[in-house]
C-alpha cells in the first residue's frame, strides 16, 4: 500500500482531532443513530474508533497482542472516553522514532509487521473516513486541507480491492461511483462509501 513519507503524523493528528471534535458535538440522543457504517450505530462506531485507537497505539510500542484491539465497553460519558482513546494514540504516534518501528497489526494480518510510516498511513485514511461518517450521521460538515486530502487519496486508492472487500469484517466496502463531488467525496467513496448517504430523520 501506498506511504506518505513526508508528515503522515501530522496529517494523521489533524484526522484523529477531527475525528473527536465531531464526536464531542454528539448528545446522548444521537448515540443510537444510524451510521454510514450499515452495521453500527453512533455508539457502535465510536466504540470501534476507540478500540483502534488503541490497538495502534499498542503496535507502535511493538504490543501485537490481539486483545489490545477489542472494543472496550463505552462508559456513561462516550465522547470523553472517546477523546481518551484519541490522546492515547496521538501520544503513541508522537514518540521518537516512531516511524522506524515496525508495526505488529494482527487485526490486519496475523503474521507480518508493517513499516512505521505505512502503519500510521492506515490509522490516517480511517480517521479521514471515520470523521466523514460521524459528520454524516449527526448532519455536519468536516472539512480537511488540500494537502491532507491528497495524501488521503493516494492511500485510498492503493487499498486493495477485489474479494477482499467482500469479506466478513472488511475494512472497507468496494468502491462506488464517484459522481464529481468534492475530495472528501472522492476518498470515501474509493472505500466504498456512497457520497449520496443521508441519515434518517
Amino acid at each position: 500500500m501506498h506511504t506518505i513519507n513526508d508528515g503522515i503524523v501530522a496529517l494523521d493528528a489533524q484526522a484523529v482531532r477531527a475525528s473527536a471534535g465531531l464526536v464531542a458535538r454528539a448528545r446522548p440522543a444521537d448515540m443510537a443513530r444510524p451510521t454510514p457504517c450499515a452495521d453500527w450505530t453512533l455508539h457502535g462506531l465510536i466504540s470501534h474508533m476507540a478500540a483502534q485507537h488503541y490497538g495502534f497505539a499498542a503496535a507502535a510500542a511493538g504490543d501485537g497482542d490481539p486483545a489490545r484491539w477489542r472494543p472496550r465497553r463505552l462508559g456513561r460519558a462516550p465522547v470523553a472516553d472517546y477523546q481518551a482513546a484519541a490522546d492515547t494514540v496521538l501520544a503513541a504516534f508522537s514518540a521518537d522514532g516512531v516511524l522506524d518501528r515496525r508495526f505488529p497489526l494482527p487485526e490486519l494480518a496475523a503474521g507480518p509487521e508493517f513499516p512505521g510510516r505505512q502503519a500510521v498511513s492506515f490509522h490516517f485514511v480511517d480517521y479521514v473516513v471515520h470523521s466523514w461518517d460521524v459528520a454524516m450521521t449527526l448532519g455536519l460538515d468536516v472539512h480537511f486541507t488540500p494537502d491532507l486530502l491528497e495524501a488521503a487519496l493516494a492511500v485510498a486508492e492503493a487499498v486493495p480491492g477485489g474479494e477482499a472487500r467482500l469479506a466478513p469484517g472488511s475494512a472497507f466496502a468496494p468502491a462506488v461511483p464517484w459522481d464529481g463531488g468534492g475530495p472528501l467525496d472522492r476518498v470515501v467513496s474509493v472505500l466504498g462509501r456512497s457520497p449520496a448517504w443521508k441519515r434518517p430523520e
